[in-house]
């Protein structure tokens, strides 16, 4: 489809340099939102502290299990000596008069002590195995509180930085409204147009015998048909489309 002929005051043009030019700041402030530091800090953030999550959760099961495991070996403890304690209290109160039932009673309590002994290994072995197990999972559990008070303080930093930039955009914004509204439909849609195709800018100005835009410098033949155009007329660049502004730098 062949692109209209357009006509605009000189002033009008160029006046759609000054909107171009907030239109980019407006693409600055929304390029800044999106690449805040504290965006990507706050993600490598949550991915850590996703894996320490996971980690203290690991820790707790842990730690849980071998609580339970303790209580069990201090049960198995407390049983064997209780039923020695018992065997030791009928030798002694001399119930048993069996010299046969008696040598048996020692017997059993020599192996009730070895039993003791290795049931109080155990029960030494669990204790320390928990004792690292609780000292992993507070460990853990500093870096988790660590986490959640960096995270406050980046969330602080961004959203700071956020309200600031969106001031910007809501002033640059108003002062883009207003010069909107001056200019024509059909140029403003033309600008539009050129600026989705051109990377965000659709108008530059014409500096010497140089676009501004792609930073070429014209043919002089589409030089001569620009001198030769009326000051009203909508120049376009051979080389990269976008709308040419005649300035008091142009060379036409």
């Amino acid at each position: 489809m062949k692109e209209p002929i357009l006509n605009a005051e000189p002033a009008v043009q160029r006046r759609l340099l000054e909107l171009q030019d907030l239109d980019l700041q407006l693409d600055q402030v929304a390029h800044k939102r999106k690449s805040l530091p504290e965006h990507q800090a706050l993600a490598e953030l949550a991915a850590e502290k996703s894996v320490v999550d996971g980690d203290l959760v690991n820790a707790d099961t842990e730690v849980s299990d071998l609580q339970r495991e303790q209580k069990k070996a201090d049960s198995d403890v407390d049983q064997v000596r209780q039923r020695k304690a018992r065997n030791r209290q009928r030798m002694d109160s001399g119930q048993i008069s069996s010299p046969r039932d008696l040598e048996n009673l020692q017997h059993e309590i020599v192996s009730l002590d070895r039993r003791i002994s290795d049931l109080e290994d155990s029960e030494l072995e669990v204790m320390e195995r928990l004792e690292a197990a609780e000292a992993t999972q507070a460990g853990l559990r500093t870096r988790a509180d660590a986490f959640a008070g960096r995270q406050t303080e980046l969330e602080a930093t961004r959203d700071a930085a956020l309200k600031e930039l969106d001031e910007q955009r809501a002033t640059v914004g108003d002062q883009r409204a207003t010069i909107a509204a001056e200019l024509p439909d059909d140029l403003i849609t033309m600008y539009q147009r050129l600026r989705e195709r051109n990377g965000g800018i659709g108008a530059a100005p014409l500096v010497g015998k140089r676009c501004m835009g792609c930073r070429m410098e014209l043919a002089p033949s589409d030089l001569s048909r620009f001198k030769a155009s009326p000051p009203d007329a909508v120049l376009r660049c051979e080389e990269c489309g976008r709308i040419l502004v005649r300035t008091a730098e142009s060379s036409v």
